[in-house]
């Protein structure tokens, strides 16, 4: 399986790969993903190699990845990705049946030429939708499976640290996922840190998570907040399997997520949490949590900034906010 950034596109490919478990279960799967990314993959049942790719390594990381892929011998590739970047892993990998996306989705349609074949297109527009084209493509008619495989001493930490993270009393908890400063989809630090004092003040609590990208905004944030008792931070958190382990405990809860479009707004998601989606420039409909709101079962919603569609994310006021949390 080639799927190899970002978090969300991980956690996007997750169906694809129970897929492979299920439609061929005695086969050796692996699976190539970025570095810093792969650790999420780590005790993924069903999982025989993770294989790391090292983009910034330039083509010293591409010869290694080859090298890798070369030790595992793959008969298949399915490539879940659909550009340039990956198409090109899938041919060195030499596998002789390379399987991928319609060529309506790729991102650069040239590294179509590499595959040899294509799934169906996708029924709609999310990254959820495509990955389901290639299940179908797989021949697998089972529903979608997130299961990241957590362990047993996983969900115990993870419960654990929900118990620490979170002040003590009543009212309803929310974690507060900051976004990175200069991404167009981010809301401002300083709308996050006056909805946590709103928040406090109605009675609820909040927790400020911020991974390693975010971790100075946090930094800043925990100044700013020390005097709110219901307000508590959780700094550049950077352990996925642990966030996972934290995530699938505060679904266990009833916690509230409120964040950006981000790849931990889809692993929350995926662990079952209801995710209030900030929402500004990118369409929902895209890159939205899943299910979609308005899906049967589905707790996620938007917050759009703009109720009649796309817009910058200034437009979106922590009041209004508030009210629909």
């Amino acid at each position: 399986l080639v799927r190899l950034s970002h978090l969300g596109d991980v956690v996007h490919a997750l169906p694809v790969f129970h897929a492979l478990r299920r439609r061929w279960p005695a086969a050796k799967l692996a699976w190539i993903c970025q570095k810093e990314f792969a650790p999420l993959l780590t005790g993924l049942p069903g999982l025989d190699e993770s294989l790391l790719f090292d983009r910034r390594a330039g083509l010293r990381g591409v010869w290694r990845a080859r090298r890798a892929m070369a030790a595992f011998g793959p008969d298949l590739t399915v490539d879940a990705q659909g550009n340039m970047k990956s198409a090109l892993l899938s041919r060195l990998s030499a596998a002789p049946r390379r399987l991928a996306l319609a060529p309506v989705h790729w991102q650069e349609p040239v590294g179509a030429r590499f595959m040899t074949e294509f799934a169906p297109p996708a029924e709609g527009p999310h990254a959820i939708h495509k990955a389901a084209s290639l299940i179908d493509a797989i021949g697998d008619r089972s529903p979608l499976s997130f299961d990241l495989g957590l362990s047993t001493a996983e969900l115990e930490e993870g419960a654990k640290e929900l118990a620490e993270r979170f002040s003590a009393g009543a009212g309803q908890c929310w974690v507060l996922h900051l976004g990175r400063e200069g991404d167009p989809r981010t809301w401002p630090s300083e709308r996050f840190a006056s909805l946590a004092r709103e928040l406090a003040r109605r009675g609820d609590r909040a927790l400020v998570l911020s991974g390693p990208a975010e971790a100075g905004t946090g930094q800043r944030l925990a100044q700013e907040l020390q005097g709110e008792e219901r307000v508590s931070h959780w700094i550049g958190q950077s352990d996925l399997r642990q966030l996972a382990g934290f995530l699938t405990a505060a679904a266990a809860e009833g916690v509230g997520f409120v964040a950006c479009d981000s790849g931990p707004s889809h692993l929350a998601a995926a662990c079952g949490l209801h995710v209030r989606l900030l929402s500004g420039p990118q369409d929902p409909l895209l890159t939205g949590p899943w299910p979609l709101e308005g899906a049967p079962d589905s707790g996620n919603r938007i917050i759009r900034a703009n109720p009649g569609g796309l817009g910058p994310m200034l437009g979106l006021e922590v009041e209004s906010v508030l009210a629909l949390l």
